[in-house]
């Protein structure tokens, strides 16, 4: 059954936060709820065969296995219709989101640097981990100041993120590295890391900061049952921006008129 997303007038007072769904995706249902049991929140299902996100103010690319990873994982959904939306939104400033599979998919269309291959270990990895914050400005990790640690889940095959030394100096100098795997101390050392990234990281932004992606699931942490809430922080955060964004653009526009 195709799920595409409804028409509802932009006079509701809740934020309204797309999730893709490709075929395989398997986290959508998780990441919508996640999203609506916050306050303030609406997520709704777009199909990928949909051509417009104008009617939202974020959007999460979910984790999964889009179109069966049988290329590179997240190759082929790059040129899903959606993704023409996706990428036009995020040049526009709109926050985008890509967890697991997700952040596959975002470096695949190239708005994230790198690319993620298989674990070092050459097997699936299903396990808790810590994740330490590297920067105190992220639009995603309001609240959360450098140093910061955040438990969340991992679930992948090929989530080993990997880059170039000059693309990995220009993310580090631009400070686009937004989380690095950590133990419980908030040491980045080689036992904390599941999947052999490079440098231990964990997540990353573009140059502009309002494109993140991230192998571990946020939405697998946002209720205390799972065992930890630390992922909702994620996406309180974004909401926290698209209002202050908001807020700024109905001050801007005052003092046009005035």
């Amino acid at each position: 059954m195709i799920i595409t997303q409804s028409i509802v007038p932009r006079t509701e007072t809740k934020m309204r936060f797309a999730v893709i769904q490709f075929p395989g995706s398997n986290c959508d249902q998780d990441c919508l709820a996640a999203i609506n049991g916050l306050d303030g929140l609406h997520a709704e299902y777009v199909w990928h065969k949909e051509t417009s996100l104008d009617n939202f103010d974020a959007v999460v690319l979910p984790g999964g296995f889009a179109y069966g990873d049988y290329l590179r994982c997240g190759a082929i959904a790059r040129f899903s219709p959606i993704m023409t939306a996706v990428i036009s939104d995020a040049r526009a400033g709109k926050l985008v989101l890509g967890t697991c599979n997700g952040f596959q998919v975002l470096c695949e269309a190239g708005l994230l640097q790198g690319a993620l291959v298989r674990n070092r270990s050459l097997r699936f990895v299903c396990e808790m981990v810590t994740t330490r914050v590297e920067v105190d400005d992220s639009p995603f990790i309001r609240g959360c100041p450098k140093g910061s640690l955040l438990r969340l889940p991992v679930a992948h095959g090929e989530g080993c993120f990997f880059a170039d030394a000059a693309t990995l100096q220009e993310l580090n100098a631009n400070h686009q590295v937004i989380l690095r795997y950590s133990d419980s101390e908030g040491r980045v050392v080689p036992e904390a890391n599941p999947n052999g990234s490079i440098e231990n990281i964990a997540g990353i932004c573009n140059r502009e900061r309002n494109v993140f992606g991230l192998m571990p699931h946020p939405d697998r942490a946002s209720d205390a049952r799972l065992g930890s809430m630390d992922g909702a922080k994620i996406f309180r955060s974004m909401m926290q921006t698209i209002s202050a964004n908001h807020a700024a653009g109905r001050s801007e526009r005052v003092k046009q008129v005035a």
